[in-house]
């Protein structure tokens, strides 16, 4: 395999707020970076006596293992706002002028996850904020319904822009989204890590609607980091971004970003609980908001150069424990959006060493500790660096070389 590196120069675009944790929580170490190690009681027992063993996260930040791992500081504000009551719409609009204020966007929200950030952001698309239409969704009926997407960015999460009762409209090249914008388009919507595979890439795709006054959405729910992306998509025109909390941003797992215009997010607020209609299910509650209030505030103080040096690190002791395996190719490979890190590829003949990728991925996660790893195709498996705690990286290559020789 043909290694693959990629030396990225971060800008810090981002302005550091101050370091202390919404509604009094402890403020976190400017330059702090990493995943927090386990305290000598974190014994994972709270899962253990269901049953369940904890394992060691050699994926990323999916949410089928949870997302990330909250650092000291957002847990301590979600306890702080745990012991107060506040008024719910009152805490969504000042958590969101602050987040808003730290990523230098014209305006913030927090939503029940990168999915619900979707849900209300066409939600706000379609109705403008009339109350009386909100009520209405998932019923249409005299609204603007039609959401273009490219067949290139077909996933399954346009099921979240379809609880809004709005219907999709599928592109292909310019001309097909030139003919396709109406008087029934409500949005254009980009699924961003698609965007090499898609005709129409987002300058493009922003020209466009600027030009036909459609309204854009950008589903960037992992694309963090670098940091500075939770600033330039609204920058370069997208007039509402979503975003996860509770993946590269380390915030509580059910909660999300929606960042961008001023009227867009009001309108989308407006549109989640603890208000009525389309998104009541998707309640955000107070120790949420709080948690990632704090988690944006950590966010934008660490030093993400330290953080990815010792991802590196990392990555090359899994890499030189496993260098002399024989029948092993090995890579580092970093994704140019999604989760841009430094992830190590094994790759082997199956039948050279009589072992399947299903196979080791089984053996792994069968073992003690359970290690998770990617299951990619015959013969290759990836594991991140992202989501190891201190020491992990060692575990994990100790195992794999004792697996595959």
């Amino acid at each position: 395999m043909t290694e693959r590196r990629e030396g990225i120069s971060r800008r810090r675009v981002l302005r550091g707020g101050g370091a202390a944790a919404v509604l009094g929580a402890a403020g976190c170490a400017p330059g702090s970076s990493g995943t927090p190690a386990a305290s000598p009681a974190d014994t994972g027992e709270v899962y253990e006596r269901l049953g369940i063993r904890p394992v060691i996260n050699g994926i990323g930040t999916v949410t089928v293992l949870g997302g990330s791992l909250m650092p000291p500081e957002v847990v301590d504000a979600m306890a702080t706002a745990a012991r107060h009551f506040v008024p719910l719409p009152e805490l969504q609009v000042k958590a969101g002028e602050r987040i808003a204020e730290l990523l230098d966007v014209p305006a913030a929200m927090v939503s029940c996850g990168a999915a619900s950030a979707m849900t209300c952001g066409t939600a706000a698309a379609i109705t403008g904020g009339d109350e009386e239409k909100l009520r209405a969704l998932p019923d249409t009926t005299g609204m603007r319904n039609e959401v273009i997407q490219q067949r290139a960015h077909r996933t399954g999460y346009q099921a979240q822009l379809l609880l809004t009762g709005a219907r999709v409209v599928w592109v292909d090249t310019r001309e097909e989204l030139e003919a396709a914008i109406n008087e029934r388009t409500a949005m254009m919507f980009f699924l961003n890590f698609a965007d090499p595979m898609g005709q129409i890439g987002r300058a493009e795709w922003i020209e466009v609607a600027r030009a036909r006054g459609v309204p854009t959405m950008n589903d960037a729910a992992a694309d963090i980091p670098p940091p500075e992306r939770l600033h330039t998509y609204v920058a370069e025109g997208f007039d509402m971004v979503a975003f996860s909390g509770g993946k590269g941003l380390r915030g509580p797992q059910a909660t999300g970003l929606l960042l961008g215009r001023a009227d867009l997010i009001e309108a989308a607020r407006k549109a989640i609980s603890p208000f009525g209609g389309i998104g009541r299910g998707m309640k955000v509650g107070k120790e949420e908001i709080a948690g990632l209030v704090a988690a944006v505030e950590r966010y934008v103080s660490l030093d993400h150069e330290a953080e990815r040096r010792e991802l590196d690190a990392r990555a090359e002791r899994v890499r030189g424990v496993l260098s002399n395996v024989p029948g092993l190719s090995l890579g580092i490979f970093v994704p140019d959006i999604a989760n841009h890190v430094p992830h190590v590829d094994i790759e082997w003949d199956e039948d050279d060493l009589d072992l399947t990728s299903r196979d080791a991925s089984a053996r792994l996660l069968e073992g003690d500790p359970p290690i998770a790893v990617q299951q990619r195709a015959e013969g290759q498996l990836r594991v991140s660096m992202w989501m190891l705690r201190p020491g992990e990286d060692e575990v994990v290559a100790e195992r794999m070389r004792a697996l595959f020789a």
